[in-house]
Formats: C-alpha cells, structure tokens, sequence
C-alpha cells in the first residue's frame, strides 16, 4: 500500500479565521458548522483531529455516511488502485468493470426475492435524488399521483423528498401516522399504539370518502432517523407491508441512513422480514463518496431510455470504495457487531436515564441511538404523557459533548434527541469513551438552568434536525 504524508495542519489561530471566512461567505442555511465549530484537518477511524490540535469522537460519522469511519485502510486501497490503473473517473451511464463489481457486490447483500428480479437505478448523488427517483418511477408504473407518507418522516431536500416528508404540505401526500412508543400519538404506546396506527391507515386507505388520492406508492423509513431515531415496530412494518401488498400500492423503504449494517442487519427491513418494491439507497454504499441508487422490483421498470438520468451517476471512486466497503461489513459481521455493541450501549444508557430525570427515553437499533432530552419539571403527572421536550438542554448536552471531545448529532420533531451514529468499527473501548463523555456533558448541563420551550411549540430549526439526505 502506498504511503501517504498526513494533510498539514493549520497553523495556530488559522481555524478561527477559517471559521469567520465561512460565515461570511458560505449561505445561511449551513446547518451542522453553527454547532459545530470545528475545522477537520486529519481524520482516522473514530476520531477527527481539529486545525486547532484538539482531537474529537465522532458519532456524527457524515450522518451515517461512514459505516466504516474515516479513511478506512480498504476504502482507501480501493480509491488508489482506481487512481494508479488509469481508468476513466466519469463515464456517465457507461459499464465498467468498477460499475459492475458495484453492483454485483451490492446485489449480494439484498434481500434474496429482490435481487433475484431487481433492476439498479444509478441516480444523482445524494439520497434525495434517489427518493425523487423512486417516487417518479412509481408513478409512472401505476399511472397515479398520490403519494402516502408518514409524520416525523425525512426523506431529503428537493421538492419532492420535502414533500413526503414531514411538516411539508402537499396536496397529493396523504400523510399517515408513524408509531412512536415514547410519544404516541395515542396515548397507549408500545404495541397497542402500532397496531391503532395500522387499523387507521388501512381504513383510512379503504375509505370511499376518505379523500385519499390514489396512492402511486407509499414510502417509509424502517427507522426514522432525522425524525429521532424512531424504530418501526417490525409487526406494523409487516402490516405496512400487507396492506400496500393487498392494494397494489408499491412500498418504498428509505434505507439511506439506515442501510450497510447500521442497525444491527445488514438492511434495516431485514429485521421484520419485509422485502419492498422499491430500495433507496445511498450515504454509506458510497464508502465515504457520493452514490446514490434505487434497486426495485423488475415489474416496474417501465421507464424510457433518459427517463431519468444525471451527469454524475457513474462516479468511479465512489463505486470502489462503495463496493470494498460492502464487502468489508458483509465478510466481517459488522452487522451483528453493531447488534450486540449497540444492545450493549443502550443498556448503558437506559442506566443513565435512570440517573437523570431530563433524560426521558433512550431508543434505537444497532449503532443508530437517540437520547430524548425532556423537562422532568413541566411533567402533567397523572396525565400518561411524558415530560414536554427539552431542545434547549439538548444543545447544551451536545456543545458539553463538544467541549469534551465528542460529535454528537440533534434530532426529532424538536432538535431534543441526542443521536449516536458511531462507525460500525467501533471498539468496546471506544464506546466505553463515548458513553463516559455523554454521560459528563448530560450531567453538566443538566446542573445549568435553560430557557424551555412553550408547550406544543417546535423548536428553531437547528443544524442536524434534518439536513442530511
């Protein structure tokens, strides 16, 4: 393997200036370096080194995007033997061998009935891209408009992923309530709340006079990540499953953040045993590097050639390190690592809301961890509702982390939950660290008064709410 010399780094001071030269030229809707203050000059693994020395944990991991961390030696070895064979690094559409081991390897992984009769759509880069593909590729096949999607939902930032995700509006989006055990919209949670969910949607669905547009697909996430790290019960995600399956309506299961291995599967669907018709994939099956795909049921490939197409979706970097990064989590387990660390992990932290009463509920699936942050204070008793949420304390939490040397990420309807999105690589040790640290920043900011949030009111929009995609 060739040797490399690190990147330089800043001189003394420099990141401040850095930092001030991207305020003043860089857009206001930036989002993550609000909260972040950090110039990266060296990464590796877990940790990022800043311009300024200081070294960080990071379980922001580009939203999910390195199921690997940073500069994984395979990831890196894959890139430099592209680099030194001389192949084309843009081809469009074009086949190449690095484009079909791709492809190949990412087959593999899939569930079974899907890769036996799937097709792959290379779309723009980003996982937006990839939504916007699928929801125009299930409205061609069907011939219909409607879309069905589901509150807390994030599926990107162009105008049709806004619009099936949610607090958008959008006239032929029907949206559909998700299950959420700690908030539910119920009052019941757990099971009890899944399974209302379920009933409303299927009558609402069969309803003459329900004013529900024929639906052209229904598109989920297996756990909604911006949205807090909200795990679909697997029994209403095979309900979902059902009752789109009885209908003809194509269920599109958004895995950009929860696929490669995140939540303890190798893909998030896996868990309840559900296959889709449609896969939107992207974030970590590019090892570090734009790609984005839709896979989907052969049935719908009715398209036209340049029906749907993008300059930059033949990105042959991002395919070899895409596909040595599959392979890496497939041949080494890394899924069901990220099952019995992150089990272990959760334990943990269930141990830390047991210590402190503004942390309401701790959630997740594999390496995909959320911390709710509440106000214990405000808290109806006798009511059955949780404790209101508490965004204010949770940007404390995550700028205490930050002063202690660890990224964290804020999500949920109110920036209140604190995300882990550590590297599937992750050692025991490390997350013995994380957690000491989260637990040091939890307890100092919890020792400081903070403004609290008026009842029923969303937070202001913060970097890391839902910038992702």
């Amino acid at each position: 393997m060739a040797v490399t010399e690190p990147a330089p780094a800043a001189l003394p001071g420099a990141h401040e200036h850095i930092l001030r030269r991207q305020a003043l030229r860089e857009s206001a809707a930036r989002t993550y370096a609000r909260s972040l203050p950090i110039v990266p000059v060296r990464a590796r693994g877990l940790t990022i080194e800043g311009a300024d020395g200081r070294r960080y944990l990071d379980c922001l991991s580009g939203a999910g995007t390195l199921a690997l961390g940073h500069n994984h030696p395979v990831v890196l070895e894959a890139i430099r033997k592209v680099l030194d064979s001389g192949a084309p690094l843009h081809v469009l559409d074009l086949a190449t061998p690095v484009k079909d081991a791709f492809t190949t390897e990412l087959f593999a992984t899939l569930p079974r009935e899907l890769a036996e009769r799937g097709r792959i759509q290379f779309c723009g880069p980003a996982g937006t891209d990839a939504v916007e593909a699928a929801l125009k590729l299930v409205r061609g096949a069907t011939g219909r408009e409607g879309l069905l999607a589901f509150t807390g939902a994030y599926h990107g930032m162009t105008a049709g992923a806004l619009a099936v995700s949610g607090g958008a509006r959008d006239v032929r989006v029907t949206r559909l309530p998700y299950p959420h055990t700690y908030r539910c919209p119920y009052g019941v949670g757990g099971e009890r709340g899944a399974e209302i969910a379920a009933r409303w949607t299927e009558n609402l669905l069969d309803d003459p006079k329900g004013g529900v547009p024929a639906p052209a697909g229904m598109i989920l996430e297996p756990v909604q990540g911006e949205g807090g790290v909200n795990p679909a019960p697997d029994a209403w995600l095979r309900r979902m499953r059902a009752i789109t399956a009885e209908r003809s309506i194509p269920l599109i299961a958004d895995e950009v953040q929860t696929g490669v291995g995140r939540t303890g599967r190798f893909w998030a669907v896996e868990h309840s045993g559900v296959v889709p018709d449609v896969m939107v994939l992207s974030k970590a099956i590019g090892g570090s590097l734009p790609l984005a795909v839709i896979v989907y049921r052969e049935e719908l490939d009715t398209w036209q050639p340049g029906a749907h197409a993008g300059t930059f979706r033949g990105n042959q970097l991002a395919m070899a390190a895409g596909a040595a990064t599959l392979a890496h989590v497939r041949e080494n387990r890394l899924a069901d690592r990220a099952a019995v660390l992150g089990a272990r992990m959760l334990g943990q932290l269930q141990g830390l809301a047991a210590e402190h009463p503004c942390v309401g509920d701790v959630r997740g699936r594999g390496l995909m961890i959320g911390v709710e942050l509440v106000d214990p204070e405000r808290e109806d008793l006798g009511s059955g509702n949780p404790p209101p949420p508490a965004p204010a304390l949770a940007a404390a939490v995550q700028q205490e982390c930050l002063r202690r040397g660890l990224i964290v990420e804020l999500g949920g309807r109110h920036a209140s939950v604190v995300r882990l999105l550590p590297p599937l690589t992750l050692t025991d040790e490390q997350a013995v660290a994380v957690l000491d640290r989260l637990a040091d920043a939890v307890a100092a900011a919890a020792r400081t008064p903070h403004p609290r949030a008026e009842p029923g009111a969303d937070a202001p929009h913060r970097a890391g709410a839902a910038p992702s995609h």
